[in-house]
């Protein structure tokens, strides 16, 4: 079997991290086009209401989806690792265990979204005058959901794989596509927000099967066979052992966020409206941070099932010195072009505009802070630890933030957007220092054992 990959265990560092990012960072920002084109869409031709409506759903979405992505962070890590110790039988085992744990996590999901969405907004607190529209958008999203797990596992396995550039031509497709249906269901068919949910459904479809078809052309052990197609017991506890904590710390993330979104809610769906543009354009700032933690995953993924030690420091080094320089020019540019931007989304409300701007200024300024600490937990996850980073995470975003929310934001002087949007940056700064600490440790640990099992070496 010819062997196609790329060896992440070799070569320069900064050059190689660099050109192996750049390409998620592009597909990140397509994936996040998605949900703007909506935004967009529905800004110019439907308001601000609607615009309110599609960002109400957004920490929901997350909180329920997080927990199965988190599995796909597990299919990568144990693909990276098993390419790394050149396992390629084992390699096809985790891929063909993959995929239907993604097609069955999709139809759970699918069929959560129809039963339960507006119950879910109702306990968020979403306003009136929001709901309906709101409830809409989240059960047509959530027809898509099989495709879009599908899309995600697959687009890991790549990624694992060294192939960074293929999801992202799949997702330009998609990408297209979603923006010519938004138009279409929109403006032609008067749809709301039912037309952009639906464009985003079967846009997913469309990058679904074309990773589908990548894997599947592969000469490598991550050649996709339909029917080799079975859940091999190891490999499935190894993917659950690794992604469950992750989609775990993903989901409580959310709650977090959840709570945060519902504070906003109180405000009104003026400040909404403001929120969710503002959220938007910093997404484009965070999937080009995010796009370092997934290299850092990956490379000390290689790097630990290849046994090199030493050169997994260097990585998150270097990672955290790309995502700092990242992070810190994007959000200091979006924050400098705030008004401007969020003018592309909101039409009719000066006052939302100037809400987002608060959020930018709180939120983008610092955003470099999330960066590190999510480049130093992949590291983490990429080494096959993956409850610890979970344990950190949970206490110092979601525990603290809860605190912040019922302690301090629930004082009456303190009862103010800008001290809400502070629990972020503070949370940032306490779990990136604990993470560190331990990603020290467990490397030393590994150096450690590897010298007592190779004396020679």
């Amino acid at each position: 079997m010819r062997h196609i990959r790329a060896d992440l265990t070799e070569g320069p560092l900064l050059k190689n991290i660099i050109l192996y990012t750049v390409p998620i960072i592009l597909t990140g920002v397509l994936q996040l086009l998605f949900n703007a084109a909506d935004l967009v869409v529905v800004g110019r031709f439907c308001g601000s209401i609607s615009v309110a409506a599609v960002g109400a759903t957004g920490s929901v979405i997350n909180l329920i989806v997080n927990l199965f992505i988190g599995l796909a962070v597990g299919a990568g890590v144990t693909t990276a690792q098993a390419l790394g110790a050149g396992d390629h039988d084992r390699v096809h085992r985790i891929v063909h265990t993959a995929i239907p744990t993604a097609a069955i996590g999709g139809l759970l999901l699918t069929a959560f979204g129809l039963c339960f969405a507006r119950k879910a907004l109702e306990l968020m607190g979403t306003p009136e005058d929001v709901i309906d529209l709101s409830a809409v958008y989240m059960r047509l999203y959530f027809c898509g959901m099989t495709s879009n797990m599908l899309y995600n596992f697959g687009a890991s396995i790549l990624r694992a794989a060294g192939d960074t550039k293929g999801p992202l031509y799949y997702l330009t497709a998609a990408g297209v596509l979603n923006v010519i249906l938004n138009l279409i269901f929109v403006i032609v068919l008067k749809m709301d927000v039912a037309g952009v949910a639906l464009a985003t459904a079967i846009s997913q479809t469309l990058s679904a099967v074309l990773v589908l078809l990548a894997l599947g052309a592969r000469t490598d052990g991550c050649r996709l066979m339909v029917k080799k197609l079975r859940l091999y017991k190891k490999e499935l506890t190894d993917i659950i052992r690794i992604g469950l904590p992750a989609g775990i710390q993903g989901s409580l993330f959310s709650i977090s966020n959840v709570l945060i979104q519902s504070s906003v809610n109180s405000f009104g769906s003026v400040v909404m409206s403001g929120n969710a543009a503002s959220q938007n354009i910093e997404g484009f700032v965070y999937v080009s941070m995010n796009a370092f933690h997934q290299t850092a995953l990956n490379f000390c993924g290689q790097n630990y099932g290849a046994g090199k030690y030493k050169r997994i420091n260097k990585i998150l080094l270097v990672s955290l010195a790309c995502v700092s320089v990242t992070g810190l020019a994007t959000g200091v540019l979006s924050w400098a072009l705030g008004r401007p931007l969020l003018s592309i989304y909101i039409t009719d409300s000066a006052d939302a505009i100037s809400y987002g701007v608060i959020r930018l200024t709180y939120i983008c300024l610092p955003y470099f802070l999330c960066g590190i600490m999510d480049v130093t937990t992949g590291a983490i996850r990429g080494i096959g630890a993956s409850l610890l980073p979970m344990i950190i995470s949970v206490l110092g975003i979601c525990v603290f933030r809860i605190f912040w929310i019922f302690a301090i934001f629930g004082q009456p002087r303190f009862h103010t957007l800008e001290c809400l949007y502070l629990s972020y940056t503070v949370s940032w700064i306490v779990t990136f220092l604990a993470e560190f600490t331990v990603f020290l440790v467990l490397v030393r640990k590994s150096e450690k054992k590897a010298a007592v099992l190779s004396p020679a070496a």
